[in-house]
């Protein structure tokens, strides 16, 4: 593995809190949001920076099957939105609207073009109060039968599609269940434990042979598991909160990983220069082109 380094044209970006990396394969360019900022950042293969100003935070956000489009996890629920005009294709379809401390977190979409997502307890108690979700095509929101959350992170789909991964950040656990076409999980299992040294599991991306990397917030890392959940290699990182890994490049061979400077103290920044940036690295491995919303 190659040490990690700042993203060619984004070397001025410092996000607050960088999430939700996605790459691009039709275009050949790296997506991101910087929730606490309401910005989405596009960076094209020639190096040229695009960013794009919102109304709400974007907690995670999906490419579309139709050019030009994203469907977006907003703070108060799912819009398309037109990334070449800028503004949203129709109203914002609401998602917990019974619970006004949670917001759409983490997100994937899976092998049928439907988004999976889950939200995010804000409040103060740390309560599991969030939950999980699909929206389809038709911008319909069906709750999914997964346990209650308070950090929803960690969605993945292997390569295959048949076996959805994420996680409760606080808990430290990657769960994982089978998956299938029709949209009915299979019963929860635990997949993987972190120790308290490792930090907390956050955004994941998983390659070409199944393993699941996943960045570890407070962790100053990205670690990778094989399908039975067994880490098998850890990518050192010059930042301690990273929050989501993407393959991408013109081989898919490159990992980009979001970082975040949140909470940090003023004596933490200035040792990580680099915190809030997107970095890059080598590590031996493939990932797959994304799933898209089939918008």
């Amino acid at each position: 593995m190659t040490p990690a380094v700042p993203v060619r044209g984004a070397g001025a970006v410092r996000a607050v809190l960088g999430e939700c990396a996605l790459w691009c394969d039709r275009e050949q360019a790296l997506w991101w949001t910087d929730i606490e900022s309401r910005t989405l950042h596009r960076l094209d293969a020639a190096g040229r920076l695009d960013t794009f100003a919102l109304t709400q935070r974007v907690g995670s956000f999906a490419l579309c099957r139709s050019p030009g489009r994203l469907l977006l996890g907003l703070e108060q629920g799912v819009a398309l939105y037109d990334w070449h005009t800028r503004r949203l294709l129709g109203d914002v379809v609401p998602v917990q609207p019974e619970q006004p401390t949670t917001r759409i977190n983490d997100g994937r979409c899976d092998s049928q073009g439907r988004f999976v997502f889950g939200t995010f307890n804000e409040a103060r108690d740390g309560a599991p109060i969030g939950a999980y979700y699909r929206v389809d095509e038709r911008m319909s929101v069906q709750r999914l039968p997964l346990p209650p959350v308070t950090v929803a992170n960690g969605i993945a789909f292997s390569p295959d599609g048949t076996r959805l991964y994420w996680c409760d950040s606080p808990t430290r656990c990657i769960l994982t269940a089978d998956y299938h076409p029709d949209g009915t999980l299979g019963p929860p299992q635990e997949f993987a434990r972190l120790a308290h040294t490792d930090g907390f599991p956050d955004g994941a991306a998983v390659d070409a042979e199944g393993g699941l990397w996943v960045a570890l917030w407070d962790g100053g890392a990205v670690v990778r598991f094989d399908p039975s959940g067994a880490i098998t290699e850890r990518q050192a990182l010059p930042v301690t909160r990273p929050t989501c890994p993407v393959f991408g490049g013109a081989g898919l061979d490159t990992l980009f990983v979001t970082t975040a400077r949140i909470g940090l103290s003023a004596p933490a920044l200035a040792g990580q220069p680099l915190a809030g940036a997107v970095l890059a690295c080598a590590v031996g491995r493939r990932g797959l082109p994304p799933w898209r919303f089939a918008a």
